[in-house]
């Protein structure tokens, strides 16, 4: 049986469908507009949905591509007039609609039949589910949820580099995704079928780090048994993933570069080099540009790693993908802990996507996988965490009058109102550059020399920071 929704702008239609479905024993929920389709498409998970393909304003078309974005998952059936047939074939042959049914004295037993048949679909991919997310499938752009244009700029940058073997930076805050990044710009290159190494640089000292990457012999160090191959040499033909790459030290960054300029390594206590052919990638949720000019990382190395520097924005910066990401989960944790939880709270939903969510997507994948397991209903109600200082909310209200708000404050934000459990200063710093860049260029109407002379920059100064805030 599955979780069905019908939309249709004749009441009678849906009247008929609902009580027909409901005898097969499906879960039926009906609407009468595209807007109201859209809406429950949001919230909830539907493994079928039927709709007619005219309707006022947003039709049954646009109901299609919304599923499809959305809930791509969704099989979608259309229902359709014989003026606007031609419109439903074009949409299966298309591959967007599961099938499509022309309305006629015959329609409540055809439609029953297409739901089996779309069942039986959506039950043989389930079961194939976890071989997908094992295979490299897993790893690819599909994975990074959202449809935001910063996430579709993110994507297609993905598939621009993959290609090359150039070296990857990618920068974004802690819980924004960029293991997922590395990964999808492994499948999508010509190293997919080799190995795809992760290594978080800040989980080992120096000393255990060095031997993690490189490999040791036997007799290297004490419980040196025997030998073992390094990281660089297992990921050999391709990709490792440098994690937390500013947490190395300055004495261990000295030997990776070493081994990025010669393309070799040597174990520790061995004496031989080891060629390898391996694409670097590695990560920060730190401002290298800062920790070179503070002399605490390798402005050689920095460059070596930062080919192409690439940026996660985080999840305030994108909040359409909020509801999106929020289904993905419900939809990862309700099968999970054996529940059948149809849809997320609407009033959780609307407060999910006003949240600001300081620990990004692991957070909201934490709140949601916390508030499925107390579920005991079939609508998730989603508790928020508890309030941190908002960041974004001192940047958005820098955008509306930021000189005031700093004044009000001695210059400084919180200066006088410091929280009690801190804030990552940071991040909070470079919220209100990022902000004060973008408003300097709009009170300039982008003229960019104007723009750093309102901020007092050297013209090189302010484009350094548009770069580094990919502005």
């Amino acid at each position: 049986m599955g979780n069905i929704l019908v939309c249709d702008d004749e009441r009678s239609i849906c009247e008929v469908l609902d009580i027909a479905l409901r005898r097969e024993g499906h879960r039926v929920e009906t609407v009468n507009s595209g807007e109201a389709a859209q809406k429950k498409i949001d919230g909830a998970l539907y493994d079928v949905v039927v709709t007619d393909i005219k309707m006022p304003n947003i039709d049954g078309i646009e109901v299609l591509r919304h599923a499809h974005r959305v809930s791509p998952d969704s099989a979608v059936i259309l229902i359709t007039a014989v003026d606007d047939f031609e419109a439903a074939i074009q949409a299966v042959k298309a591959g967007g609609a599961f099938d499509y049914i022309r309305k006629g004295p015959g329609l409540m037993d055809e439609v029953r039949l297409a739901i089996a048949q779309a069942l039986q679909q959506v039950s043989l991919r389930r079961q194939n589910f976890a071989y997908r997310r094992d295979a490299a499938a897993r790893n690819s752009l599909d994975n990074i949820v959202g449809v935001s244009p910063a996430m579709e700029k993110l994507k297609q940058t993905i598939r621009t580099v993959a290609s090359t073997s150039s070296s990857i930076l990618i920068h974004g805050e802690s819980g924004t995704g960029k293991e997922l990044v590395a990964r999808a710009a492994h499948v999508c290159s010509p190293r997919a079928g080799e190995p795809f190494v992760s290594v978080n640089c800040g989980a080992f000292p120096e000393t255990l780090l060095e031997s993690e990457l490189f490999g040791y012999v036997k007799g290297a160090f004490t419980g040196a048994a025997q030998n073992k191959r390094g990281l660089f040499e297992v990921a050999d033909g391709g990709t490792i993933f440098l994690d937390e790459i500013s947490e190395m030290t300055v004495a261990m960054q000295v030997k990776l570069l070493r081994v990025l300029q010669e393309r070799t390594i040597r174990p520790v206590g061995g004496t031989n080099e080891i060629p390898f052919d391996v694409r670097v990638v590695s990560a920060t949720n730190r401002d290298l540009d800062k920790l070179v000019s503070e002399n605490a990382f390798r402005e050689d190395l920095y460059y070596r790693l930062s080919v192409i520097p690439v940026r996660v924005p985080p999840l305030r910066e994108r909040p359409e993908d909020i509801p999106l990401l929020a289904n993905h989960f419900l939809k990862k944790y309700s099968p999970a802990a054996g529940k059948s939880i149809l849809r997320i709270n609407s009033q959780s939903l609307e407060a999910l996507a006003g949240y600001e969510w300081p620990g990004n997507v692991r957070q909201l994948e934490n709140a949601i996988e916390r508030a499925v397991a107390l579920e005991t209903g079939n609508e998730l109600r989603v508790e928020l965490p508890v309030e941190r200082p908002k960041a974004r909310a001192v940047a958005a209200a820098a955008g509306a009058g930021f000189s005031t708000t700093i004044a009000a404050s001695g210059g400084n934000g919180y200066a006088d109102s410091l929280p009690a459990d801190g804030l990552d200063m940071e991040n909070y710093v470079a919220d209100i550059e990022r902000t004060l860049l973008q408003s300097a260029l709009r009170q300039s109407n982008g003229v960019q020399t104007r723009a750093a002379e309102m901020l007092k920059l050297s013209y090189r100064s302010f484009r350094h920071l548009m770069k580094k805030y990919d502005i």
